[in-house]
């Protein structure tokens, strides 16, 4: 499933204190959902690391209560305390954490206590693992405990990703080049022994190389770094054509109507235009930009008029409205 639908189906279940275990490969954005989730309800959240627990931790720790003759298991201070009303307990890399520390998470998911310990009744659990084909280290699920959870599988998607990143303020020339290249959002393969390869995650972190702004002897690297070599070679030369586009102000101010031809300098400028456009823009700016799409391939007009519709920008008052309507309107779906 997408990762919106990812996102609404564990909201809803959490919502019904109903455990959840998201699937997916690495680096797509798995962690970030949940977190959303939680931002959103405007509830604490508590990412764990099962992975990094021995048995002992998550149970708690043995001691002697004299007073009643009796050991006591002390719970472990990184589990909610009930300070926070509600919540999600966030059990991330379930199945790469040691089959002994999994074995330890049975009472808790299913009975939302272990030892003297008892989960907050406003919390709700959701773990998240790597698939087994997916070449990470991890171990397999006991049934008994796979048993204990409803499974969701979340997929990539460019289109949603490119919606987010719009809004994140994610360089233009990924977003755009995203849009280009789809393929380009998620290049993991179980038959490559590369170590660098494009995900969410790590187009995020291009996007930091490219905001560092670091010597352009160094960007190659450091991007292939993130992405591998292949990719990182598209896409600058992909993001060479920038320094070739029409001013944004002119564009905006309705001073020019240049428009480059080739697809590669479209793409950027496009995504370039509508990231300038948010809710605090001057109507007459929003008016310009409709101007200009008028000039542009359908494609282009359509993928400028998307976006803005995406993000809740209003269109219909605009006097120019009626005219791009006219013109493409067959071409919007």
């Amino acid at each position: 499933m997408n990762p919106q639908s990812a996102k609404r189906a564990i909201a809803h279940l959490s919502n019904r204190k109903v455990p959840v275990f998201l699937w997916g490969p690495p680096g797509i954005g798995k962690s970030s959902v949940v977190a959303q989730i939680a931002k959103e309800k405007g509830i604490a959240c508590i990412d764990l690391r099962l992975s990094l627990l021995d048995p002992t931790d998550l149970r708690g720790i043995p001691f002697f209560d004299a007073k009643n003759d009796s050991a006591i298991w002390a719970p472990p201070s990184f589990l909610p305390d009930g300070s926070e009303k509600e919540g999600i307990l966030f059990l991330d890399e379930l199945n790469t954490a040691a089959p002994m520390v999994q074995a330890s998470a049975y009472q808790l998911i299913l009975d939302r206590k272990i030892g003297e310990y008892t989960l907050p009744e406003g919390w709700s659990i959701v773990a998240a693992g790597n698939r087994e084909s997916d070449r990470g280290v991890v171990f397999r699920m006991a049934s008994p405990l796979a048993n204990r959870f409803v499974h969701l599988e979340m997929e990539t998607n460019a289109d949603e990703w490119r919606t987010w990143a719009i809004s994140a303020n994610i360089n233009p020339s990924i977003v755009a080049f995203i849009a280009y290249r789809p393929d380009a959002l998620f290049a993991f393969s179980t038959q490559s022994d590369v170590k660098a390869f494009a995900t969410p995650r790590t187009w995020e972190y291009v996007n930091e190389i490219l905001e560092s702004k670091p010597d352009e002897d160094l960007l190659l690297t450091m991007v292939s770094g993130a992405i591998g070599e292949e990719l990182a070679a598209s896409f600058l030369g992909f993001k060479a054509v920038e320094k070739n586009l029409p001013d944004l102000d002119s564009i905006l101010n309705g001073k020019t109507n240049e428009a480059p031809s080739d697809t590669s300098s479209l793409h950027i400028l496009c995504t370039a235009l509508t990231m300038r456009i948010n809710e605090d823009s001057r109507a007459k700016e929003i008016n310009n930009l409709i101007a200009y799409s008028l000039n542009l391939p359908g494609e282009f007009a359509v993928m400028i008029i998307q976006d803005l519709r995406q993000r809740k920008i209003e269109l219909d008052y605009l006097s120019n409205w009626p005219l791009w309507m006219k013109k493409f309107n067959n071409l919007l779906h």
